[in-house]
């Protein structure tokens, strides 16, 4: 496997619709010329925003947060151009670009160093071969202080590796009938 770079990145874009919508540049200002969290194509990755949707960790209901039984009422649903995450607490969130990932690419996804310098953490996340969706992000607050997140702004930074020639995955994510298959919204752990 090799990182791929900003080339290759517009060259799978263009010819597989692998990110749509699509930024071939790194883009820093936004359309009023204020300065923004960036997002779009980098050296050898890209980076991705997160939308309005977002569903807010609430501890009203003092559930148990159980993976396989996971309490949708745990979260207030909040649309709006950022959101306000409580100290020591997460949101979800989904992106803004909708994914097409090929049999011989994994991507890994990483936190920008923008938020992580604020304590604001981005759960890693792979994007498996042939998965598609809009991602679901989690932020979570490490902070003691209520923390921002703003929407259609760079919010992690997605890295694609592609297999060698000869080395294909067996079983792809689609092959195996992945439960977060074609998500479309912010959406809840499943079993």
């Amino acid at each position: 496997m090799s990182i791929k770079s900003d080339k290759w990145i517009r060259k799978m874009a263009k010819e597989h619709d692998m990110i749509s919508p699509f930024e071939p540049n790194q883009v820093k200002v936004n359309p009023a010329g204020e300065r923004m969290v960036s997002y779009g194509t980098s050296s050898y990755g890209y980076d991705i925003r997160c939308s309005r949707e977002f569903k807010l960790f609430t501890n009203l209901n003092s559930t148990i947060v159980d993976p396989k039984n996971f309490d949708p009422n745990s979260f207030v649903e909040v649309e709006e151009d950022y959101c306000i995450i409580p100290p020591n607490s997460f949101a979800l969130a989904r992106t803004v670009e909708y994914f097409r990932i090929p049999r011989n690419v994994l991507t890994i996804c990483l936190g920008k160093s923008t938020y992580a310098r604020c304590g604001i953490i981005v759960n890693v996340t792979p994007f498996e071969p042939e998965w598609e969706g809009y991602v679901t992000l989690e932020f979570s607050n490490t902070t003691p202080l209520p923390a921002k997140i703003y929407a259609n702004e760079g919010c992690a930074q997605v890295l694609f590796f592609e297999a060698d020639d000869n080395d294909v995955c067996e079983t792809s994510y689609k092959d195996r009938g992945g439960k977060y298959q074609g998500q479309v919204g912010v959406t809840l752990p499943k079993t």
